[in-house]
């Protein structure tokens, strides 16, 4: 008999929250495209995480995606009026992670080839994400991305399934 405790059943907020933080700033940045807003936005839902009645979230991983999806889609609306008044193309911050080139791809035999490709690959994604809008850009993020199933997709966007697809 296993008597170790349910690692999300614990009284402490800030635990389960720790335990999801990586996925949370990784799912904002994907969606905002900027370091900064990507934190701010963990710390709004951290904010809200603390202030909500976890007696009645059965899963606090579906609950806080959803929750920094929201704040992402909504806070990605006001970026992109901040945006309107720059004059250049705008481009998302690229992230640093220290991660090798694209998986599928075959690895350059030249460091400096290797540093290009995933160069490119990076700012296509990031130019890619800028053209959707926020919606689109979240189910992208949370289905390609992280792999979510449609369902819990569609639960944190508050969104039918048909939809999401």
């Amino acid at each position: 008999m296993d008597d170790s405790p349910d690692p999300d059943a614990t009284s402490d907020p800030l635990d389960a929250f720790d335990r999801h933080r990586r996925l949370l700033f990784s799912v904002a940045y994907q969606m905002l495209g900027s370091v900064a807003d990507a934190e701010d936005t963990v710390q709004d839902a951290w904010l809200r995480w603390s202030a909500a009645d976890r007696d009645h979230v059965t899963d606090p991983r579906a609950y806080l995606v959803q929750v920094i999806t929201r704040l992402a889609i909504d806070r990605s609306g006001t970026a992109r009026a901040r945006r309107e008044s720059y004059v250049g193309p705008w481009l998302p911050e690229p992230l640093i992670t220290g991660r090798d080139t694209v998986a599928a791809a075959p690895a350059p035999t030249d460091p400096t080839d290797a540093a290009e490709l995933g160069e490119q690959v990076s700012m296509a994604v990031l130019v890619v994400l800028e053209t959707l809008t926020p919606a689109e850009r979240a189910v992208f993020v949370l289905r390609e991305v992280f792999g979510l199933p449609v369902a819990e997709v569609a639960e944190a966007l508050g969104r039918t399934e048909s939809a999401v697809r």
